[in-house]
């Protein structure tokens, strides 16, 4: 199972701060919008997203079908596939999308210790 790009997602309070912050640590934006409150943020290959208001908590982000630069794979295993996947092993789905269907869809799921996991497909 490939699950694509991987970023983290914070759960900040002050998104100025924080995006000051860690362009202090050498991040630089890559996308999003700060009136809407969320940034992407990159270090080379290394993402973070900042979201001010929009989850209670930090959340691991996977994206099927991107690389570490937001640039679309040609050959990636789907949201649908892989939500089958994790269903056929027992795993424990908190959203799910559309069995059927294509394109952009997401799935979540908490890890052992209650952190929220995001599988979220744009394309």
């Amino acid at each position: 199972m490939n699950l694509g790009a991987f970023s983290v997602s914070l759960a900040v309070k002050d998104i100025r701060k924080s995006r000051d912050f860690y362009t202090a640590l050498g991040f630089e934006e890559a996308g999003g919008n700060i009136e809407q409150n969320w940034l992407i943020l990159r270090n080379g290959d290394t993402v973070i997203g900042l979201f001010q208001g929009m989850f209670e908590r930090n959340v691991l982000t996977f994206n099927p079908g991107w690389d570490q630069h937001s640039e679309t794979l040609d050959d990636f295993d789907d949201v649908r596939a892989i939500q089958a996947e994790l269903q056929a092993k027992g795993v424990t789905l908190t959203t799910t999308a559309e069995a059927e269907g294509s394109g952009p869809a997401n799935i979540t799921l908490l890890d052992p210790d209650g952190n929220p996991v995001l599988i979220d497909q744009h394309v």
